[in-house]
Order: structure tokens, then sequence, then C-alpha cells
């Protein structure tokens, strides 16, 4: 083989080589497998010292249901007097003021009342009238007895005596009735408490003028404060959890360290059509006057039937951006976060739950500090 045809040869040779080379590294590029991403559970944590943390069993229990409810004092609607006045007039003097005890028979307010003057007018009239019958039958009475009046005329003397005595008495009750006293002719009314109580509603001020009695509103209503009521909003869809004569906490933000027992003493049949609630009420003994209208107050009913639920350590609960979580022991040293859904507490301080724990789960018992823990080691 000469010089040049051994040249030629290698040189075939090394090209053929290199595009050996370049499909064996194209085709091992083509092969090379992509590198998964790896994702990490924000809500799973791995604790190198988990004897730390006291563990709590999952557990059910029969319970009864509990609901929540805002609400408000009122007054007792069967111990409320509105108190009014017959006759229209302006008033003369104001003796008491919103929020005031009064006692029975008390003077609240006087009226000058024009009404009042024109029933003493008719009745002063009646009187006269009486009179002059009176007198007319004696007349007649006398004359019939010696034949001198025929005993018809005597009969209509006797009538006319009665249709003025009639008059007499419609007049002095149409007196009594506006505030007045037939023995003592006045054009002033005094309007007594009825009752006693303390005034919750006033719609009269002084010198007001005072409509009759079919078209204003009373002057006042007093209440009799020894009892009163708590009434809360419940939604349609919470109804059948609450039932008349069931048990309920009542919590006033006057008094945020106290809790008042009461029984459900009725459930409107009635929806707000807004609100699309019912009204419950309550009834609460107010002999110290603790209660006063328009405090707000907020109940808490348990039901008297039992149900299963789901029981957690009230303390294993984390409330975190307006949800609730704990944490789940998921092995030797694993927890996961868990978002739950928190109901009422029992009496012994366990926590009502549902949504992904079962029974026989292990939780940690203080959710706060195992947060805090985790916070400061990282996940």
């Amino acid at each position: 083989m000469t010089t040049a045809l051994f040249r030629r040869a290698t040189a075939i040779s090394v090209a053929a080589f290199a595009l050996a080379l370049a499909v064996s590294c194209t085709n091992e590029i083509k092969a090379a497998p992509t590198r998964a991403e790896i994702t990490i559970d924000p809500n799973l944590f791995t604790v190198d010292e988990p004897e730390r943390f006291t563990l709590a069993t999952v557990e059910t229990r029969n319970v009864p249901t509990i609901l929540g409810a805002s609400g408000v004092v009122t007054p007792d609607v069967t111990r409320t007097i509105h108190v009014t006045s017959q006759g229209s007039g302006r008033v003369l003097e104001l003796r008491v003021k919103l929020g005031d005890f009064v006692k029975k028979g008390q003077v609240l307010l006087s009226i000058y009342s024009a009404d009042l003057a024109g029933a003493f007018s008719d009745y002063k009239k009646a009187i006269a009238d009486e009179r002059l019958t009176g007198r007319a039958l004696a007349r007649a009475q006398l004359l019939n007895s010696h034949g001198a009046l025929a005993q018809k005329d005597l009969e209509t003397s006797e009538d006319a005596e009665d249709k003025a005595k009639a008059d007499v008495q419609n007049t002095s009750e149409h007196v009594r009735l506006l505030g007045g006293d037939p023995n003592h002719p006045s054009s002033i009314i005094e309007i007594r408490a009825p009752v006693s109580g303390t005034i919750v509603e006033q719609n009269v001020a002084g010198a007001e003028g005072v409509k009759s009695l079919d078209n204003s509103p009373s002057l006042f209503t007093i209440a009799d404060l020894s009892q009163v009521w708590v009434v809360c909003d419940v939604y349609e869809n919470d109804l059948g959890v609450v039932h008349v004569g069931d048990p309920a906490e009542i919590r006033l933000n006057a008094y945020p360290d106290r809790v008042f027992q009461a029984h459900v003493a009725d459930i409107s049949r009635v929806l707000d059509p807004t609100l699309r609630s019912a009204k419950v009420r309550m009834v609460l003994a107010n002999s110290d006057d603790s209660f006063r209208p328009g405090m707000f107050a907020t109940a808490t009913f348990r039901s008297r039937k039992l149900e299963t639920r789901i029981v957690v350590p009230a303390t294993s609960i984390m409330r975190l951006q307006d949800k609730d979580w704990l944490f789940r022991k998921e092995g030797a040293n694993r927890f996961h976060k868990l978002e739950v859904h928190a109901l009422g507490t029992t009496q012994d301080g366990m926590q009502e739950v549902r949504d992904d724990v079962k029974p026989g789960d292990q939780v940690v018992v203080n959710a706060l500090e195992f947060s805090t823990a985790m916070s400061g080691q990282g996940k």
C-alpha cells in the first residue's frame, strides 16, 4: 500500500470513528432522564425528640349538641304597662324621666285638657237637669195623690227623672275616665303610674301637646324588671337543635366572669324574613337589677338529646388565621398539621371536632407549645 492510500484509509477511519462517537453522544443525551422536582408538605413536621410532647388519644363520647347565639336583654312583656292619656291637651309639668323607678299611684305628669273641662261642663249640666226633673217629679206625685194629675203624666215625670239620673252617671264616669274627680272640678289631668316599675320608654316632653288616645303613642312604658327576657336569634338551619326546656348558659358583656343559667321558654313560630332566624326566649330572675334592657348577651344552648361525637383535649386545638388546627402523629417522629372544624366543649374541657380525625388517632395535647417549638427549629 502506497503512502497516499494509507493516508486516505486513515482519514476514512478517523471520520467513521468521529461519526460513531457523535451518534453515541447524541443517543446518550436523549436517553438521560430528567430529574423530578421534590415537593415538601408544609404541614408535615419531623421531630428529633418526639417524647418531649405529650400525646392524647382521640375518642368518642355521647354529648349534647351545643349551639351559640347572640341576643339582647329585654323587659318581660307580661310585666310591661303602657301609660296613656284618655284626653288630649298640653303638658303642664313633667315629673319623671326615662330610667326612673316609680311607685304605683305616683303622678308622672299633669296635662291641661279641654276634653276634661268639657266633661265637667256636661257633668254640671246633667246635675242641674236632674235637680229640675226631681222637683218636677215631686210636684207630679203630690198632684197625683190628690187626683189632680193623670197617671200618664206622673209616669212621664218619672221617666224624665230616670233619664236625668242616667245622664249624671254617664257624665260622671266620663270625668273619671279622663282622669278627673267629679267632686273636685278641674281641667288638669294628673297621669299616675298604674304599677310600680322602671320607665323603659318615654314619648313625651315638657310643654308638649298630647293627642287623643286613638292617634297618639303611649306617653310612658313602665316595666317590672324583677324578671327579664333574653331574646336571641337562631338561624333556621339550627332550629332543629334548640327545643323548649333545653338548658342555656347566658353571658353578658357587662359581667364577663359570670355565667347565668336559664332554660328555653319559647321559640317563635314565625321567621324573620330578612335574617331567616327565629326568636328564642329565655327568662331570668333579676332581683338585684343586674340585667338592664338593651344589654348585649350571648347564649349557649345544650340539647337534652345526646349524640356521639369525636373529642380531643381543648388545648389540642390551635386557632390560626380564622381556622382550627391540631397536630396528629403520623409515625415515630412525624406529625401532620390538620385543619379541623371545632364544635362545642364538654363539661370537663374536651373539644368536639370533625373532619380528618378518627377515634384512636394520637394528637399533641398542647398544640400551641408544639407550634412554637417547630417555628424555632424549622420544618
